[in-house]
């Protein structure tokens, strides 16, 4: 597999799949563009070599053209940001896409309309109605399929070598994002150096591995984290369970945890990974006490408590002060350390300090030499929020990618690269 540092773009075309989906205000003003920042390494080492980048992104979930979810509003700033003055193609595909892709003069960028404006990239069919038979659901699933494969080749028919440098969408065999690796031969396709980054450090953390291992697990509800827990189990030496899932595992236990959230229908299973954390010599590690709140709210009223004797009409948004001891100790002893979730409700003011702890001790083995993994959307936005983004060793743009990898499900994303 071609590796972008050794790659010479000189006179060359690259179709670059970025992440762009960005937020934006009422005003169509982007509130954060980190994820554009994250592309500029491989923008520019494009533009640098004399090669012209054509920059292919989705933004939102269209069902359709809009002017909501046009990459139009975002095409001053990423022109800022790159340092040259970037076209713009009001079509992905169309006749003004091919002219403009095909007049782009070495160290020009043309960025193309949101790729999803058309149900090809993601090739899912859009319209049916809700009383749509089976066999019309079947009929309209094959009529995009087949028209994605040509979709899929206008896109390529544009550049010379493709280069995929979104983490973020990695996990999904999207036209863009793996269908059209295809079209480019082993030499011609790569990761870009955020790919790079990605697939390297998810590699460190799941095949690498220096012990112990501990993954922090945080997160609402035990369903949706369950096939990550089960596959971590065979990995880790400690697995710590934090924020919601606490209390589906304290009722399992026979604990009181008052209106905590709890997923009632997961109790049996909670027991189940219990038992399978003891059969396979995992450390499982569960709160031993919460803060608590007679409301769901910052200014609630508040106090601390067992997590297994929570009053009635109260409910656990937080860990507490012996169950952020119990978490540090762990994690500061740690070597390869993973976090996804929060310990708590963090967005409130008055219930960070568990999630603040858990980074105060992830960044105080990352100083002694600890690899340090953060990943999930509310992780990252934790570690931002408490200025820590800079001291762990590696902070994933991907969130469902992410989770897939650690899973280990297969990134068609990164296996169209790899085959």
């Amino acid at each position: 597999m071609v590796s972008i540092e050794n790659f010479n773009f000189a006179g060359k075309k690259a179709f670059v799949r970025v992440d762009f989906n960005v937020p934006l205000d009422e005003n169509f003003n982007i509130t954060d563009d980190t994820r554009i920042r994250a592309a500029l390494p491989t923008l520019k080492k494009i533009l640098a070599d004399g090669g012209s980048p054509i920059i292919g992104s989705h933004l939102g979930r269209p069902k359709g053209p809009t002017d909501k979810f046009s990459l139009r509003h975002i095409l001053g700033h990423v022109s800022e940001l790159l340092g040259v003055e970037v076209q713009f193609a009001n079509d992905c595909i169309g006749e003004e896409a091919a002219v403009k892709a095909a007049a782009l003069q070495p160290g020009e960028a043309l960025l193309l309309e949101n790729l999803r404006f058309y149900a090809e990239e993601e090739g899912k069919p859009r319209g049916l109605a809700e009383d749509a038979t089976e066999e019309e659901k079947k009929a309209a699933k094959k009529a995009v399929k087949e028209s994605q494969k040509e979709f899929t080749k206008t896109l390529a028919s544009y550049a010379d070598c493709y280069v995929n440098d979104a983490f973020g969408t990695a996990h999904r065999a999207h036209a863009s994002t793996a269908l059209i690796a295809d079209y480019f031969d082993a030499d011609h396709k790569m990761f870009g150096f955020l790919m790079e980054k990605e697939v390297k450090a998810v590699e460190k953390v799941m095949k690498n591995i220096a012990r112990p291992f501990t993954a922090i697990m945080g997160g609402s509800k035990v369903s949706s984290k369950i096939d990550i827990i089960e596959n971590l189990l065979g990995k880790v030496d400690n697995l710590i369970i934090a924020g919601g899932m606490t209390y589906t595992f304290t009722k399992a236990l026979g604990g009181k945890i008052g209106k905590s959230l709890v997923e009632d229908d997961k109790l049996d299973l909670a027991l189940e990974l219990i038992e399978k954390a003891k059969a396979k010599g995992v450390n499982l590690v569960l709160a031993v006490d919460a803060k608590i709140a007679d409301d769901f709210s910052n200014d609630a009223n508040t106090k601390f408590c067992p997590v297994n004797q929570i009053p009635d009409e109260w409910e656990g948004l937080d860990i507490g002060p012996e169950t952020e001891k119990k978490f540090a100790a762990v994690i500061e002893s740690s070597k390869t350390i993973l976090w996804n979730g929060p310990t708590g409700v963090f967005e409130f003011d008055n219930f960070t300090s568990g999630s603040r702890s858990v980074g105060e001790a992830i960044v105080k083995a990352t100083a002694n030499g600890a690899f340090s993994l953060v990943g999930g959307g509310d992780s990252v936005a934790c570690v931002n929020k408490f200025g820590m983004a800079d001291k762990v060793s590696y902070v994933s743009t991907g969130g469902g990618a992410l989770l897939e990898a650690i899973e280990g499900k297969t990134l068609p994303g990164i296996a169209a690269i790899e085959a």
